[in-house]
C-alpha cells in the first residue's frame, strides 16, 4: 500500500489514543471516498484484534433481507477472526454478544482494537442494531481499559445523528472524533509526487476543479498522460473508471438519495446558492422538516455550505454547494460522458470557460486560510460571505463572490480569476472595480476600509489599471 500523504495530526491523534490507558471509542468520520479507512488501517496496521466493513446498500435491493446480509457477513468476520462453536446470530445482540466471546478468548491483557468500517450501513430499519451496539459498549467495552473501538462511516448525517447528537444510551460515550477531509493543493501536490506523476501546479489547480480533492478519484490519475486525457479516461467514454459514481455516491449515503440528488443539481446552477424557501419551489420538496433534515444532512455531509449573504439581516442564510465533483458531473459528465476525448476537445473552448471561473472561485473558498496566511492575517478574526444584489431601474446589480471582513477594520473585496498567463485588468474591468469598490464602501462604518484583492493564477500584468489592487496572490499563494 502506498504511504499516507498529509493527515498527520489525524495520525498523531489515532496513535495517541491506542497509547492510552483506559477505554477508547473513536469515531473518524467525512466525505465518502475521501480516505477514512486508509488512513485507519496504515496507521494502525498489524495492530488489529477484529475487523469488519458493513455491506454496501447499493448493490443491496431487497430491502428486506438487508439485515440478514449484514448479521451474515458480520458473522463471517468473526469466523475468519476465530470464533468456533457459534451458529449465525438472528439478531443484533446476539451478534454482539458473540464479538464478546470472541474477544474475551484472544484477550492477553494487551491492547485490543476493534476496527468497524462504514457503520452506519449496518443499521437497518427496524433492526435493532444501534440498542445492541450501545449495549455492547457500555456493558463490555467500558469497564475494559485495554480496549479501543473505532467506528468509520461515510454517512456523516448518520454519524451526527446516531452519535454526536446521541440522548440515549451512547450520550456523552464517545472519547475522541477524527473528521477526514479532502487534500488541500499542497496534499495534491504531495500525493501525485508520492505517485511518481509529474504535473504542474496550474494542473493541479484543475484537478482540483473536477475531483475537490478526493484521494480515491486521484488514485485513479496514471503517470505519463496529461491532466485532459486523465480526466477523459477517468470521467469520459464507454468504459470510464467512474462510470456511475454521482448516483452510487450518494445512494450509498443517504437513504433519500433522489431528493438530495434534486437539491445538488439545483444549487449546481447557482454560484452564490439559494434560500431554502427558493429550493423548496424549484425542486418540489415540501418546505417542512423533511427539506430541512435533507440540508442538514448534505452540509453535513460536507456537499453544501449554509451562509448568511452579506448585507442580509441574521436570519437570512443560503446554501451553496461546495463539492467541486459533483459540480463538475452535473455540468458536464452527465450530459457528455460517451465522448471518450470531452476534456482534450473541449480544455481551451469556451465551453468549459463559465466553469473554470467558478470552479476556481470553488477552490479559493475552500483555502481560504491559506489565502488569510499569505494576506498576513492569519491570527486575525474574521468572517467570509458573497455579496449578491440584483439590479433594478434604479441600481446596478453586483455580485462578489468571496468577502473577507476583518476585525482590524479592513474588508478583502476578493476578486478570483483563472487564466493560463499573468491576468491585465482593462479599463472597462477597472471602471467595473472601482464601481464595486464604492459599493461595498457605502455598506461599511468610516472607520473600515476595502482592499481589492485579485487572486490569480499567475499574477497581475502591470499596466496602468493595476494600481488599483492592494494585494494580488497567485495559485502558489493556495499551496502554503
Amino acid at each position: 500500500m502506498s504511504k499516507i500523504v498529509g493527515r498527520k495530526s489525524e495520525i498523531a491523534e489515532l496513535n495517541k489514543l491506542y497509547n492510552s490507558d483506559r477505554a477508547e471509542f473513536v469515531v473518524v468520520y467525512g466525505r465518502r471516498r475521501v480516505g477514512k479507512t486508509f488512513l485507519i488501517k496504515q496507521t494502525l496496521k498489524n495492530r488489529f484484534t477484529f475487523q469488519h466493513t458493513g455491506v454496501s446498500p447499493v448493490d443491496q435491493e431487497d430491502d428486506k433481507n438487508r439485515m440478514k446480509t449484514q448479521l451474515e457477513s458480520f458473522y463471517y468476520s468473526l469466523l475468519s477472526h476465530g470464533l468456533e462453536g457459534y451458529k449465525q446470530p438472528k439478531t443484533w445482540m446476539e451478534a454482539f454478544f458473540l464479538l464478546q466471546q470472541l474477544l474475551i478468548k484472544l484477550d492477553k491483557g494487551e491492547r485490543m482494537l476493534i476496527f468497524i468500517d462504514e457503520l452506519p450501513w449496518m443499521d437497518t430499519p427496524r433492526s435493532g442494531f444501534l440498542s445492541a451496539f450501545e449495549s455492547f459498549w457500555n456493558g463490555w467495552c467500558n469497564g475494559r481499559d485495554n480496549i479501543m473501538l473505532v467506528v468509520c462511516g461515510s454517512a456523516t448525517s448518520w454519524i451526527h445523528g446516531k452519535f454526536f447528537k446521541n440522548k440515549g444510551g451512547l450520550y456523552g460515550r464517545i472519547t475522541a472524533n477524527i473528521k477526514v477531509c479532502p487534500f488541500t493543493l499542497k496534499e495534491c501536490e504531495e500525493y501525485f509526487e508520492n505517485e511518481n506523476i509529474d504535473i504542474s501546479r496550474y494542473d493541479i489547480v484543475q484537478s482540483h476543479m473536477v475531483f475537490g480533492g478526493i484521494p480515491y478519484y486521484l488514485s485513479y490519475f496514471e503517470k505519463g498522460l496529461s491532466l485532459e486525457k486523465n480526466v477523459d479516461k477517468i470521467l469520459f467514454g464507454p468504459h470510464p473508471r467512474l462510470k456511475d459514481e454521482f448516483n452510487r455516491l450518494f445512494n450509498a449515503i443517504f437513504t433519500n438519495a433522489a431528493d438530495c440528488k434534486k437539491i445538488i443539481r439545483l444549487l449546481a446552477k447557482k454560484h452564490c446558492g439559494y434560500t431554502r424557501e427558493e429550493i423548496s419551489e424549484a425542486t418540489g420538496l415540501s418546505l417542512g422538516g423533511g427539506l430541512s433534515d435533507t440540508l442538514k444532512a448534505l452540509e453535513e455531509s460536507d456537499f453544501i455550505i449554509r451562509y448568511n449573504p452579506y448585507g442580509m439581516p441574521k436570519n437570512i442564510e443560503k446554501y451553496k454547494l461546495i463539492d467541486n465533483f459533483c459540480l463538475f458531473w452535473d455540468k458536464y459528465v452527465e450530459p457528455s460522458q460517451k465522448e471518450a476525448d470531452f476534456m482534450s476537445d473541449n480544455m481551451t473552448s469556451d465551453i468549459l470557460k463559465s466553469w473554470k471561473g467558478v470552479a476556481f472561485e470553488e477552490v479559493c473558498w475552500q483555502h481560504v486560510p491559506q489565502i488569510k496566511r499569505a494576506l498576513e492575517v492569519g491570527g486575525v478574526k474574521s468572517s467570509t460571505s458573497i455579496w449578491n444584489v440584483h439590479g433594478d431601474n434604479d441600481k446596478e446589480g453586483v455580485q462578489i463572490d468571496l468577502i473577507i471582513k476583518r476585525n482590524d477594520n479592513v474588508v478583502n473585496l476578493c476578486e478570483m480569476k483563472f487564466s493560463s498567463a499573468e491576468y491585465s485588468i482593462s479599463k472597462d474591468e477597472d471602471l467595473r472595480l472601482r464601481k464595486r469598490i464604492n459599493m461595498l464602501k457605502d455598506t461599511l462604518l468610516k472607520k473600515q476600509t476595502v482592499h481589492l484583492t485579485m487572486i490569480t493564477t499567475y499574477g497581475l500584468c502591470q499596466n496602468k489599471y493595476s494600481g488599483i489592487v492592494q494585494k494580488s496572490l497567485t495559485i502558489d499563494d493556495l499551496f502554503e
